[in-house]
């Protein structure tokens, strides 16, 4: 229960895919009782939730759909309600270990109920209950309800599951026609009205149509409630080729439209029918594009500085031109350059030096974006420093050093004259070329953000005087576009406690995002540079909007680069954009960083020029 209830607090949660599709894909006949195989073939069913968790799902569902007495009495298994759902659970158990929620599947009985069939409503509930019990006595984090057509009888294994355990979460999920309406016809409203009712932890939809009619219900769903949102589409609509019930969508377009139900509001997303461990695995990448780390909360308590008497305190205006810049109000413009992937950094310093020549304030130099191996970015921040003039922003990531060498690199940093640090977690190794490399995040980027301030007050991190202290000017990072934005914010207001003195956003497409964000940071006085990302190609941009967390490329922008036909084409098209956006926010916020996307400089200036 614990396992389920933190994961949906603080992170989009992965299910499995559709059980009894992906077991007759591996054989299993469709006239056979499927919920049966976990006493007759139980290493079959092992292998199916195993598939599911290699995959990359969070939550694998007990193969139990049908476990209940009218379902199982039509193979003659009426006797085995509980030594089913008791195996079930525990056969999941076994397989999910510390690694995976295990959530019991409970679908509707398969009969109608009163007032439309004589099945009374007290004797639905007990039905529910006979499956249920075994399902608890198994082991299982959470009850599910899928596929239900019918609201009342819903209510009916909500209230079956309440007398039997109080505590255990629920999600009760429905099914929609192509009108977004439940099968029934009844309507989400009442759906979302009853289940706030009885305060189950999370409400969805499955089954039944796909991705786009999925998409637009939740969209719908989501007006209605503040409960989580879980969608779980079918592969498409099954399709009869050769004698095989066969689904059609493939693995990318199922985790496209993920990335929408995430964006849309949803707090879990899966498979239904026809998704297999393929799908799971796309609906995975598309998360981690999204939410590509579990991020260490670390509380900032009050700090308490007591710097050594003779240590003066840099005041903002002196620590750096950028941090001057900022004081006075001045609107800055930053650039970013990625470092070289080998020994010479020619090209970035010449690139530097016309930027430089352009009029730009600063330049942005990432450390290990994507979880690249690339030159040091503190070599060539120094480099570009020293032979062009021009200030750079060193981006710090945690992903890479402990404590001790964070501390080392910032203060051999501040004695070769780096002043603007931005103090980010850093992207996980798996996004990378090398994702079975160790991580280190002994801190994340408020930890970090502590270590500059306490540096700056001529302490280390345990609070022993440093002598001089540094004057390390402050960003932090943060996304507009976050999946949980009172997260996001949460964390903000952390940063910000432990000395943050301006923020940078994510790439910005959507101006709505980024006023959104706007009016919930108003109260907060520091300055706020938006992040721009002139765009090269429609695929530049569908990359953008699918895999670099935060940045939701609109469709009409979409739209625009796909009707490009030569790369020059784009790479106008996607200027022009960028000049809109920057004429858009630019009276809205202190500062910009725009990107030089594929290191070509000349978007920079091109979107500048006027």
């Amino acid at each position: 229960m614990k396992c389920f209830r933190d994961r949906l607090e603080r992170e989009v949660i992965v299910f499995d895919g559709g059980t009894g599709t992906y077991l007759y894909d591996k054989g299993v006949y469709i006239n056979r009782c499927f919920e049966e195989l976990v006493l007759t073939n139980p290493e079959l069913v092992a292998e199916v939730h195993r598939d599911y968790i290699n995959a990359g799902a969070d939550v694998i569902e007990t193969n139990t759909f049908g476990a209940n007495r009218l379902k199982l009495a039509a193979h003659g298994l009426e006797s085995k309600v509980h030594e089913i759902n008791v195996k079930a659970a525990q056969l999941a158990r076994s397989i999910a270990k510390d690694s995976a929620c295990v959530a019991g599947s409970v679908g509707p009985l398969g009969v109608e109920i009163e007032p439309l069939g004589k099945l009374a409503y007290d004797e639905a509930k007990d039905l529910f209950a006979e499956q249920i019990k075994g399902l608890l006595e198994g082991g299982v984090d959470l009850i599910t309800f899928e596929t239900f057509r019918l609201v009342e009888e819903l209510v009916q294994g909500i209230r079956a599951v309440r007398e039997l355990n109080a505590e255990i979460p629920i999600m009760a999920q429905v099914t929609i026609n192509s009108e977004g309406n439940l099968l029934s016809g009844e309507s989400l409203e009442r759906f979302a009205e009853e289940m706030a009712r009885y305060k189950v932890d999370v409400i969805g939809l499955n089954c039944s149509v796909g991705p786009r009619l999925m998409l637009d219900a939740l969209e719908r769903l989501r007006e209605l409630t503040t409960i989580p949102i879980s969608v779980q589409p079918n592969a498409g609509m099954p399709q009869n080729i050769g004698g095989r019930i066969l689904y059609m969508t493939s693995p990318e377009y199922i985790a496209e439209y993920a990335k929408r139900f995430i964006q849309t509001g949803a707090a879990i997303v899966g498979g239904c029918c026809g998704t297999n461990p393929t799908h799971i695995k796309a609906i995975r990448r598309a998360v981690q594009a999204l939410q590509p780390a579990k991020r260490m909360d670390i509380k900032v308590e009050s700090l308490k500085l007591e710097k050594p008497d003779e240590v003066r305190i840099v005041p903002k205006e002196e620590k750096s031109r950028l941090s001057n810049r900022l004081a006075r109000g001045k609107f800055v413009k930053l650039v970013e350059l990625v470092s070289p992937k080998g020994v010479s950094a020619e090209k970035e310093i010449e690139k530097a030096r016309t930027l430089f020549h352009f009029g730009i304030d600063g330049i942005n130099i990432p450390d290990g974006p994507r979880a690249s191996a690339r030159m040091s970015a503190l070599a060539l921040a120094v480099r570009i420093h020293s032979e062009v003039g021009i200030e750079p922003v060193l981006h710090f990531a945690c992903r890479d050093r402990n404590v001790i060498g964070m501390q080392s690199d910032l203060l051999g940093a501040w004695a070769l004259g780096i002043r603007n640090i931005l103090a980010i977690t850093g992207d996980p190794p798996k996004l990378g070329n090398y994702p079975d490399a160790t991580a280190v995040f002994d801190v994340d980027s408020i930890g970090l953000t502590n270590l500059l301030n306490r540096l700056n007050h001529g302490l280390d991190l345990a609070g022993n005087p440093i002598g001089a202290p540094s004057g390390f000017s402050i960003g932090v990072g943060v996304n507009p576009g976050a999946i949980n934005l009172d997260d996001e914010l949460r964390r903000l207001d952390w940063k910000i406690e432990a000395g943050a003195e301006y923020m940078i956003t994510q790439p910005v497409f959507d101006i709505s995002i980024l006023e959104k964000f706007l009016k919930r940071v108003e109260h907060i006085k520091l300055p706020v540079l938006c992040g721009i990302w002139p765009l090269v190609s429609y695929r530049n941009a569908e990359f953008m909007n699918n895999e670099v967390p935060g940045a939701s490329v609109p469709e009409r922008i979409l739209e625009r680069m796909r009707k490009t036909g030569s790369k020059e084409e784009g790479f106008r098209e996607g200027v022009q954009i960028a000049k809109e956006t920057f004429q858009e926010v630019r009276s809205r916020v202190a500062g910009v960083q725009i990107a030089a996307p594929l290191g070509r400089v000349d978007a920079v200036t091109t979107m500048l020029e006027e």
